[in-house]
């Protein structure tokens, strides 16, 4: 669960105040606190990261997977905290607000950006899904585990579902994996990975 602060203020109103040992993301001008993730959350988190991480050291790409960097549209009140978020290191030199605030804006600064699903399902299908658009991330996952997402965006009867968005003329285009579904990325085209092996990580 979030909890919402409901006064409004700015972002860098927000990130000169953000506690380090908080998780909080401003939505619209308006503080969230974000709950504690479940042990399970954790689970899938980590066996993503050791599988991504795996591949992009593969391919020897200059990634990493940052830790409470913000993601920011260069022009809103809105910073998210994703729960993976791959960034291509060469381009931070580029993002303005890196050093002093771990926030990045590029979408050139983000292959990747991979959110698992909790109670605040709508964020991830919605708002996150609108906001990473605009920002022209060109990948952004949503993965859920639990099958917790609205029946517009998994169907009925609902269940653990992929949600794989690639960029294609500014608007994301949804692919569904699930079962025995072979995960397809634009980023990592040779990932070797299958829906159930991610939900059965939990």
């Amino acid at each position: 669960m979030v909890q919402a602060v409901s006064k409004t203020i700015s972002f860098l109103e927000f990130v000169n105040s953000y506690p380090e040992y908080k998780s909080q993301e401003l939505h619209h001008g308006v503080v969230v606190e974000m709950a504690q993730p479940s042990g399970k959350h954790k689970n899938v988190t980590g066996f993503l990261v050791g599988e991504i991480t795996f591949e992009f050291k593969q391919l020897k790409q200059p990634y990493f997977i940052a830790s409470k960097v913000l993601v920011k549209l260069s022009d809103g009140e809105s910073a998210y905290l994703s729960d993976i978020l791959v960034l291509n290191k060469p381009n931070l030199v580029n993002e303005p607000l890196y050093d002093k605030y771990s926030t990045v804006t590029q979408a050139a600064s983000i292959p990747l950006v991979i959110e698992v699903v909790s109670s605040n399902w709508s964020d991830d299908y919605a708002l996150k899904f609108e906001e990473y658009s605009n920002i022209g991330i060109p990948e952004y996952w949503i993965v859920d585990y639990l099958g917790l997402g609205g029946k517009e965006f998994i169907g009925y009867p609902k269940q653990p579902t992929i949600t794989v968005c690639n960029l294609a003329a500014n608007i994301y285009r949804r692919n569904i994996f699930r079962n025995s579904d072979r995960i397809h990325s634009q980023i990592f085209p040779n990932l070797n990975l299958i829906a159930q092996q991610i939900f059965d990580s939990a």
